[in-house]
């Protein structure tokens, strides 16, 4: 697995997904770099995109402390402004002068973080499920989604009480299971490769990496990421 070298010396992994014979034009592109999200979670659950690999070269590293990449010397990298720092070293190694630049999940706030710092950059800016704490609105619809479903699935009630008690729960044992049982509610079927990939999570996730994710992001800090987002000038796909 090849490393870069980021702006403290950590030596951070990252993959290489390539299967563009079908498509040679897709060769002549910049990489598309793609981040995982968690927060914390190895990458390997990204898979190839859903095939994406196979219309474009995708870059997908290991965040620190996550998959083959190494623990932080100093936890304070851990906060996704820092790690938006090891997407620009990545950049730099891979010698780009612009790049699409994909995330899911949190990592769609390192994503934004980067964009914010290093406009001039990006080609094109992809967040997926994004959430909205980066923009300090927390969305009043997740009952009413949850509860549509209700009526169709027999997990729904299991998976309700779970995503409930996940706003409180602290131990990560005990996240990981509640994570299980709120799986179903996070994809759009919920058949045996769906319940696979779900059952992977616990094992990919990384507490420390975790649990310093947001921290030093006050809301000046955030506000002063958010004000300097006015200067991206990419286009920028958001799904949700």
């Amino acid at each position: 697995m090849p490393h870069f070298s980021s702006y403290d010396g950590a030596e951070l992994a990252y993959r290489v997904l390539d299967d563009t014979s079908d498509h040679p034009d897709a060769l002549a592109r910049p990489p598309l770099v793609c981040l995982a999200g968690g927060p914390a979670r190895d990458a390997e659950y990204l898979g190839d995109l859903g095939g994406l690999s196979a219309h474009r070269r995708l870059i997908v590293p290991d965040a620190r402390g996550t998959g083959a990449s190494p623990a932080a010397a100093d936890p304070v990298a851990y906060a996704f402004p820092h790690l938006a720092e090891d997407v620009e070293a990545l950049r730099t190694h891979l010698g780009l002068e612009r790049f699409a630049l994909l995330a899911h999940d949190a990592a769609t706030a390192t994503a934004q973080a980067y964009a914010a710092s290093h406009p001039e950059t990006l080609s094109h800016l992809v967040l997926l499920n994004p959430g909205s704490r980066l923009q300090g609105e927390l969305p009043d619809d997740a009952r009413e989604i949850f509860e549509s479903r209700a009526a169709d699935e027999d997990w729904w009630e299991e998976a309700y009480v779970a995503v409930q008690l996940l706003q409180r729960a602290d131990d990560l044992d005990e996240i990981r299971r509640l994570l299980l049982r709120a799986a179903p509610m996070a994809y759009g079927a919920w058949g045996a490769e769906q319940r696979a990939h779900a059952e992977s999570e616990g094992e990919q996730l990384n507490p420390v990496p975790r649990a310093g994710f947001w921290q030093g992001v006050d809301d000046p800090t955030r506000l002063a990421l958010l004000e300097r987002l006015s200067a991206v000038k990419a286009p920028v796909l958001v799904v949700t």
